[in-house]
């Protein structure tokens, strides 16, 4: 037998023994979709059942990464197809102007794929980080080989917190879930710095006149800025 769970994955308990794997795979393959539902609760909860011997530990491990790969895909997919429209027709009512959809496409070319591989560990963006890529145009191989890597990575170190628990689940969950608030907190600081660093570029950025132009050392008037006077 299992021992005793924290609440979340007490609530969880009875899909599990009722449906086995089949439940792991449908809650990952949603959370990574788009979906915001228990997906990576349940994947603890089932490495504690195969700590226990009441569910195979090759198995849970391996429907997770193909859920998780599956889930994440699908969503990429979705922001290819019908994500670029979407933003077209209602990114201003939603405050995606051309622009800052242009400088998501940018920061997707450069950080891309760290951010697919690690997002998985950020509630919020696990759900949401396929779609953007997607809508953002990343390639389809860096986007796969990415996803790939971020699917084993999520799924190993969550069966392995859940497998080796044991007796001391309740503390370690809840230990795991306070760390990934602060690991949330870290990355909506980083990209407001982001955001503040490139708003004071734009604004410091000198406007096409004051570049094309430079002092005259002689009679204190401006001259292009080859250094002619053409008057």
């Amino acid at each position: 037998m299992p021992p005793p769970l924290p609440g979340p994955l007490a609530h969880l308990a009875p899909l599990l023994d009722d449906y086995g794997c089949p439940a792991v795979g449908v809650l990952v393959f949603l959370d990574n979709c788009l979906v915001p539902v228990p997906g990576q609760t349940i994947l603890v909860l089932a490495a504690v059942y195969a700590g226990a011997g009441r569910l195979s530990l090759p198995a849970v491990l391996a429907v997770a990464v193909l859920a998780a790969f599956a889930g994440d895909t699908l969503a990429y997919l979705l922001g290819r197809t019908g994500g670029l429209a979407f933003v077209h027709r209602w990114g201003r009512c939603l405050r995606l102007t051309p622009e800052r959809t242009a400088r998501a496409e940018a920061f997707f070319r450069r950080r891309g794929t760290l951010v697919v591989t690690g997002a998985r560990f950020v509630d919020g963006l696990r759900q949401t980080n396929g779609l953007v890529a997607g809508t953002t145009g990343m390639p389809w191989r860096r986007f796969l080989a990415a996803n790939a890597a971020g699917a084993a990575l999520w799924a190993g170190v969550w069966t392995a917190v859940g497998y080796f628990a044991g007796s001391n689940i309740t503390a370690l969950y809840r230990r795991a879930v306070h760390y990934q608030v602060l690991l949330f907190v870290a990355v909506a600081a980083a990209l407001a710095l982001f955001a503040v660093r490139a708003w004071l570029r734009r604004r410091h950025r000198p406007t096409h006149d004051a570049v094309g132009r430079i002092p005259h050392q002689d009679n204190g008037g401006d001259v292009p800025a080859d250094g002619r006077d053409h008057r």
